[in-house]
């Protein structure tokens, strides 16, 4: 027969009582189950805005104006009205354009451009990041028309990793044209530390970014 102290005791019967009660003890959080979403950039899809000028022979035609793809992939255009355009290139699109115009000019001359201004609400034509997990603003970043866009840079325009982030086991996800997921854990340590420039990833349309909490 033995005795326990009262530590002791307390500590096995409070044990006890959350095994009853089908508690858990809290463990590390498991790697985020995160999936990537292939994008084909450079096509027009809503939310987009674009610059589009008409010219044709004998006529004076249309300057270069602005226009945004609404929710469904339309723009409205003047004579032809409401035009569907999601999805296509800047040459489909200006082949679109000009086979709706022949019927009110001779020959027309349509040329088209993206229109974005980072930080201006627009959304960029070569698509976003997502950056997820312990960073100051989790949400999409926009990736720049020269599409230069690295793993560093896209955590500092989501405002950083927080004091919680383990950078250590930072995920990048990515999805081919066929459908292939894969993933790839980066060391931030490594980039800051060790010069790891390969570490700093080139980012693509549709890659998830998640950056998860330390524990330790």
């Amino acid at each position: 027969m033995f005795f326990l102290g009262n530590e002791r005791l307390a500590l096995l019967l409070g044990a006890g009582i959350l095994a009853l009660a089908g508690c858990e003890i809290s463990r590390p959080e498991k790697e985020a189950a995160v999936s990537a979403t292939y994008i084909d950039v450079g096509r027009v899809r809503p939310g987009v805005a674009l610059a589009i000028s008409v010219t044709a022979t004998g006529t004076q035609g249309q300057a270069s104006k602005q226009f945004f793809v609404n929710a469904d992939g339309y723009i409205s255009m003047e004579l032809i009205g409401q035009l569907k355009v999601d999805g296509l290139s800047l040459v489909e699109l200006e082949q679109k354009v000009k086979g709706a115009y022949k019927e009110y000019y001779r020959d027309p001359q349509v040329m088209a451009t993206f229109v974005y201004q980072a930080g201006g609400g627009m959304v960029s034509p070569w698509g976003t990041v997502t950056v997820l997990g312990e960073v100051a603003r989790p949400g999409p970043v926009d990736i720049p028309s020269t599409q230069d866009l690295r793993l560093l840079r896209a955590l500092q325009l989501a405002g950083g990793v927080s004091a919680l982030a383990d950078r250590r086991r930072v995920q990048v996800a990515h999805c081919d044209k066929d459908g292939r997921q894969t993933k790839r854990r980066i060391n931030l340590n490594e980039i800051g530390e060790e010069g790891r420039a390969d570490m700093d990833v080139l980012l693509r349309a549709g890659d998830v970014v998640w950056v998860p909490m330390s524990w330790y």
